[in-house]
């Protein structure tokens, strides 16, 4: 598969996965490098929670192989508890936390906003405006954090590159041109989020694609069937086709063991392409 298409789960810590996809007997600490070996990409799902260490990326880094790309999910207290707002000293303890030792290993960042949240348009840009958008600019915010980090951060770009931000949205009051024209000023990909219940846009707004499968009949819960994997195969090319120069597809249907399977079987649907000159 090309390594501009990156498909893989949200997350891969789960105990149900045990003894179905991960095999009997494997040891938890094994299980990322399960992973790494069947897929070229993961979207970290703990960062959402709370703050990891750099110890915890040295490790994740690690136990991936060359060419692995890692995700990162926004930290909940700056898209949920803070609204966007007011998050300079947040975002800086978020980015010391030792997401740059991902290196060439990491891929975009996720910001997933709730449900609850309406489009505002100034909010929003002064959030966007906010985001890296290289190694360097994220470790010159990182170097603002506080003490909440004091004796497990990380302030230092350990490679060069630029940086990708997606951003996902539930709210229906964001289906309003005003918000793809903000989004393609700013070069953030929207999220094409498959769920019930929740807007889906297909749109490209960057130059890449970002997608997050939810369960399109039952949230969290209910697979894909073969046919519906063929049409995501075919939008995926047709953003590729349309100036994507790359795909980021994340399955988050993981409740009933879904997300692994379902991710493979759309990944064996670009088995042999060719990578890119």
């Amino acid at each position: 598969m090309s390594n501009s298409i990156r498909i893989g789960t949200s997350g891969w810590t789960y105990p149900t996965w045990r003894g179905v996809f991960y095999p009997q007997g494997l040891n938890q600490r094994l299980e990322l490098e399960h992973i790494g070996r069947l897929f070229n990409s993961v979207e970290i799902n703990a960062t959402f929670y709370r703050l990891q260490s750099p110890e915890t990326f040295r490790r994740w880094h690690a136990g991936t192989p060359e060419g692995f790309v890692f995700a990162v999910k926004g930290s909940r207290f700056i898209t949920h508890r803070k609204q966007l707002g007011d998050v300079e000293t947040a975002l800086a303890n978020f980015l010391a936390s030792g997401v740059l030792l991902l290196g060439r290993k990491l891929g975009p960042f996720l910001w997933q906003l709730p449900e609850r949240t309406r489009f505002d348009r100034d909010r929003l840009a002064r959030f966007l405006d906010r985001l890296p958008a290289d190694m360097e600019g994220a470790a010159r915010l990182a170097r603002g954090c506080t003490g909440i980090v004091e004796g497990r951060s990380w302030t230092e770009a350990v490679a060069p590159g630029t940086l990708r931000h997606a951003l996902e949205v539930r709210h229906p009051s964001f289906q309003t041109p005003d918000f793809l024209d903000l989004l393609r000023e700013r070069r953030v990909a929207l999220v094409s989020s498959d769920a019930p219940g929740w807007p889906r846009f297909d749109m490209l707004t960057a130059d890449f694609a970002y997608a997050r499968l939810h369960g399109a009949e039952e949230l969290y819960a209910s697979g894909y069937s073969e046919a519906a994997l063929d049409g995501w195969a075919g939008r995926i090319r047709g953003w590729n086709a349309g100036g994507a120069r790359a795909a980021f597809v994340y399955f988050d249907n993981d409740a009933r063991v879904h997300a692994p399977f379902d991710a493979l079987s759309l990944a064996g649907r670009f088995a042999g392409t060719a990578s890119p000159a």
